[in-house]
């Protein structure tokens, strides 16, 4: 399976293997805000470690995961993106503005539980 997600306490964890197809990547969507209304989660983590490519549709639905997930009451973060990966998003113009990125899972974690001790804000 190219994607799995996993609790943890209060919050979502996907972790991306693999490259996802377009369908995959509207499957991981769907199913990460269902859960968070499910498991009431107060944070998700996007762990792209996995992939050595995101093109502009995957941009555009990470970003799209993020505001999501936001509206339904969780914050995100997005770890693991690789060097080449960084530089190939910014060449194309692509950008993630407005979404919180940190360098791994452990950093994720601390950011998350950083919103969850008085930082959240009001959306």
């Amino acid at each position: 399976m190219p994607a799995s997600i996993l609790k943890q306490g209060a919050y979502l964890i996907a972790s991306i293997q693999s490259a996802l197809t377009d369908a995959e990547v509207i499957q991981l969507q769907d199913d990460l805000v269902e859960q968070v209304g499910k498991f009431r989660s107060r944070g998700v983590i996007l762990d792209v470690s996995g992939l050595d490519v995101i093109d502009s549709f995957g941009s555009r639905t990470l970003h799209s995961i993020a505001v999501t997930t936001k509206l339904r009451g969780a914050d995100s973060v997005i770890v693991g993106i690789r060097p080449d990966v960084a530089f190939a998003i910014v060449q194309l113009g692509l950008g993630l503005e407005g979404v919180h990125t940190a360098l791994d899972l452990e950093e994720g974690l601390a950011f998350l539980n950083r919103m969850g001790e008085g930082g959240r804000r009001g959306g």
